[in-house]
C-alpha cells in the first residue's frame, strides 16, 4: 500500500500568472481518486509536481510505496521509441538505469572486444538480474501477449507508432496495473481506448489493492471507479482544490449544494461588514459632539479592523461557462447514401441511408474503420459535386474503397479530427486564424473574435499559437471553426475523448440545436445516449444497424 499528501502547492506560470494556489489534498491507501477540473485548469501540471518532473513554487509532495505514472502523451506517441522503451519508462527507476547501462555495454562490445568492456558488460549483466530485470522481462511478456497477442522477444524492437493509440495505453496499464509500484498516476488512461478496454479498465481499477490518483473526463468511468473526486476550481488569484468525499453519483448535488453554501456564508459576511461599517459611521458622527461615545468609537472601529482582517469566507469559485451555438441548415431529405461501400481491407460491403436532422453514433472496435468511413464522407464521398467539399483549409487523406457514398443537396461535411492534427493551423494564434478566415468562413475584428473565444472559455489563449493549446482546447477551438464554417453535416472522430465534464455537457447542448445531421464515432457511452441510430462495425467485418448502442464487438480479426 501506497499513499500521496499534497501540502500547499503553489505554481505560477512563466508570465507571472498564479496557476496553482495551496493546493492540499491526500490521497489514501487503495484509494481511487479522480482528479477532474476544466481544461487547462492544471491538472496535468499538478501531476507533473507530484511526479517530480516540475519543480513547485511552495508547498510539499509527500508519498509512500513506489509512484508508477502514466503520462498523457501515451497514445500518442509517433516518434522512433519502441515497445521495450515504453515499458521501460513505466518501470522502476533502479530498472532504467541498470537497463541504460546494459545497453551502452553492448554497444560498446559491438566496438571493442577486449578483456575491460567484456567485464564491463559482465557487470552490467549481472546487475541487471539483480535489479530484477529479468523478471520485469518476464512481466512484460505477459503485458504484450495480454495487450498485443504477440511475445516480448518478438515485438520488443517494434516501434510505438506502429501500435494504435488504444494498443499504446493498454499495454502500459498493463505494465503499472501488474507491476511492482503501490501508487499509480494515471494522466487521462481511458483516451484512445475503446468500450471492452474501458470496462476492462474500470475492473482493474476496482480489484487493484494499490493507491490510484487519475485524471479522466469520462463520466462512465468515473461514476464506475471513483471512491473519491478532487476537482481543480477556478479562481482569479490561482486555481484551487475542492475535495468532494463520494463518488460521482452525488458530485453534481454536493458541488450545487457547495456553491450555495459559499453563496449564503458570502451574503451574510456582507451583511455584518455593512452593519459593522454603519455602527463605526453612528459613533463616529455622535462622538463628534459627545466625547463619552469616544471609547465606543474606538471599539467599533477595532472590532471593523479585526472583522475585515479575518477576511471573506472562500470566494465562488469561477464555473466555467462553454456555449457552443452550432448551427447548421436545412439539406436535403436524404443527407448521405452509401451503396456496396466497402472499405479496403477494413469491412465488407454494405449499404446506408441517414436522413436530414438524424443523430448516429458510429461504434465498433479500434482498427475496424470507423474513422476511415468518416474520413470518407468528409471528403464529399466517392464523387463529390463543388457543393460537398469539405469546410476549412484541412487537406482530408483520401479513402481506398469500392461501392459508392454520396451526399445529399446542400449537405457541406464538417470534420473534427480525432487526433487534432492540423498543420494548416500550427504556428497561427487563435486571433489570427478567426481574423484571416478561410474559403467557407469570414473573417472577423479582434472584438467580434475574442467574443468568439470567449464563449469557448478560449478568450485567455487568443494570443497562443494553435499548436500550444492542451488537447481539451484544441478541441473546442475545432468546434468552434465547425460552428463558424458552415456545416450542415457534423463528422465528429470521438469529441468527448479530450474535453472535460462541462465541455462535453455544452457539446450535447449544441447538438441538441443543430440544425443538421450528425455522424460521430464514439466510445463515450455517456455521450452516445443523446443519439437516434448506432451504426455498428462489427468483428465479423459486417456493418450493422442496432436499437441500442453496442459496446462489446471485439477487435476484427486480420492478419497482424
Amino acid at each position: 500500500m501506497g499513499h500521496v499528501e499534497v501540502a500547499g502547492i503553489g505554481f505560477e506560470l512563466p508570465d507571472g500568472r498564479v496557476l496553482l494556489d495551496d493546493i492540499t489534498f491526500r490521497v489514501g491507501d487503495g484509494a481511487k481518486v479522480a482528479l477532474v477540473g476544466a481544461n487547462g485548469s492544471g491538472k496535468t501540471t499538478l501531476t507533473k509536481i507530484i511526479a517530480g518532473d516540475l519543480k513547485a513554487h511552495s508547498g510539499s509532495v509527500a508519498r509512500s510505496g513506489g509512484l508508477g505514472v502514466m503520462r498523457q502523451f501515451v497514445g500518442s506517441v509517433r516518434d522512433e521509441t519502441n515497445v521495450r522503451d515504453l515499458l521501460l519508462g513505466v518501470a522502476p527507476e533502479r530498472i532504467r538505469a541498470a537497463a541504460a547501462k546494459l545497453d551502452q555495454a553492448e554497444l560498446a562490445m559491438m566496438e571493442a572486444d577486449d578483456e575491460k568492456t567484456q567485464l564491463r558488460y559482465a557487470q552490467a549483466v549481472s546487475d541487471w538480474g539483480e535489479v530484477g530485470g529479468y523478471d520485469a522481462e518476464v512481466l512484460w511478456d505477459v503485458c504484450t501477449m495480454s495487450a498485443l497477442g504477440i511475445p516480448f522477444d518478438n515485438c520488443r524492437w517494434r516501434e510505438v507508432k506502429t501500435l494504435s493509440g488504444g494498443e499504446q495505453k493498454r499495454l502500459v496499464l498493463e505494465a503499472l496495473l501488474r507491476g511492482p509500484d503501490e501508487v499509480l498516476m494515471l494522466d487521462e488512461p481511458d483516451n484512445y481506448l475503446d468500450v471492452p478496454a474501458k470496462r476492462w479498465l474500470e475492473e482493474q481499477l476496482n480489484a487493484t489493492q494499490k493507491t490510484v490518483l487519475y485524471i479522466s473526463h469520462d463520466r462512465e468511468l468515473l461514476a464506475n471507479t471513483a471512491t473519491r473526486i478532487v476537482t481543480v476550481e477556478l479562481g482569479a488569484a490561482g486555481n484551487t482544490i475542492w475535495t468532494h468525499g463520494g463518488g460521482f453519483q452525488t458530485y453534481h448535488e454536493a458541488r450545487k449544494h457547495r456553491f450555495e453554501r459559499l453563496e449564503e456564508l458570502r451574503r451574510r459576511w456582507d451583511e455584518e461588514h455593512a452593519k459593522l461599517k454603519a455602527l463605526v459611521l453612528m459613533y463616529k458622527t455622535k462622538a463628534a459632539y459627545n466625547d463619552g461615545l469616544a471609547s465606543r468609537y474606538k471599539a467599533a472601529q477595532t472590532r471593523l479592523a479585526k472583522f475585515e482582517q479575518a477576511g471573506p469566507p472562500q470566494a465562488i469559485p469561477r464555473e466555467q461557462k462553454v456555449s457552443m451555438r452550432l448551427t447548421g441548415g436545412r439539406t436535403g431529405k436524404r443527407a448521405v447514401v452509401a451503396t456496396g461501400l466497402e472499405l479496403t481491407g477494413l469491412m465488407k460491403p454494405f449499404d446506408l441511408e441517414v436522413w436530414y436532422g438524424e443523430r448516429v453514433a458510429v461504434l465498433g472496435s479500434n482498427g475496424s474503420g470507423k474513422s476511415h468511413f468518416l474520413r470518407l464522407l468528409a471528403n464529399g464521398g466517392s464523387d463529390p459535386d463543388i457543393e460537398h467539399q469539405p469546410v476549412g483549409e484541412m487537406v482530408i487523406p483520401s479513402v481506398a474503397h469500392t461501392g459508392n457514398a454520396k451526399l445529399g443537396a446542400r449537405v457541406r461535411p464538417g470534420w473534427f479530427a480525432q487526433t487534432h492534427e492540423h498543420p494548416e493551423l500550427a504556428g497561427r494564434t487563435l486571433l489570427e486564424i478567426l481574423h484571416r478566415g478561410d474559403e467557407h468562413r469570414e473573417g472577423m475584428g479582434r472584438e467580434l473574435a475574442s467574443r468568439k473565444l470567449d464563449r469557448y472559455e478560449l478568450a485567455h489563449a487568443a494570443e497562443q499559437s494553435f499548436d500550444s493549446l492542451s488537447g481539451g482546447q484544441q478541441a473546442r477551438f475545432q468546434i468552434l471553426l465547425l460552428e463558424l464554417s458552415g456545416a450542415t453535416l457534423l463528422l465528429l472522430d470521438e469529441p468527448t475523448d479530450n474535453l472535460d465534464v462541462e465541455s462535453a455537457e455544452a457539446l450535447e447542448e449544441g447538438l441538441d440545436s443543430f440544425d443538421g445531421t450528425v455522424l460521430a464515432v464514439t466510445h463515450d457511452r455517456w455521450f452516445s445516449r443523446g443519439f437516434d441510430r448506432y451504426l455498428v462495425f462489427g468483428s465479423d467485418g459486417n456493418v450493422y444497424e442496432s436499437p441500442e448502442p453496442v459496446w462489446d464487438e471485439a477487435r476484427v480479426q486480420r492478419a497482424r
